[in-house]
């Protein structure tokens, strides 16, 4: 079982930047990635990155977030820069997918707020 501890969430303005890490406790060679789940929302795919470095983004993010991994630290990042107020969410960080495609591994999550 992988432990996922997320970091870097916070309060900024719209058009501000964050950038989220989360820790993973061993070393991981499967799929990652970033979900979201706003407040009376169901949880939402944010970005994705595997192994080889291939990425996928939700297209409400795309073009303002990147998603990036050090494997040797066992570390995953999301930049977040031109932030909105609909960008406002529980952030978490997942690892390993399942044999139905879900994600098998799952952080605690990090706030993020964006306000006007």
């Amino acid at each position: 079982q992988v432990q996922l501890v997320e970091s870097g969430g916070g309060s900024v303005q719209a058009g501000g930047s964050l950038k989220l890490s989360c820790a993973a406790s061993i070393y991981i060679i499967c799929e990652m990635g970033w979900y979201r789940q706003a407040p009376g929302k169901e949880r939402e795919l944010v970005s994705t990155i595997t192994n080889a470095g291939t990425t996928v983004y939700a297209n409400t993010v795309k073009g303002r977030f990147t998603i990036s991994r050090d494997r040797g630290k066992r570390m995953l990042f999301l930049q977040m820069d031109n932030l909105k107020t609909e960008d406002t969410a529980v952030y978490y960080c997942a690892a390993c997918r399942t044999g139905d495609s879900t994600f098998r591994n799952w952080g605690q999550g990090t706030q993020v707020t964006v306000s006007t």
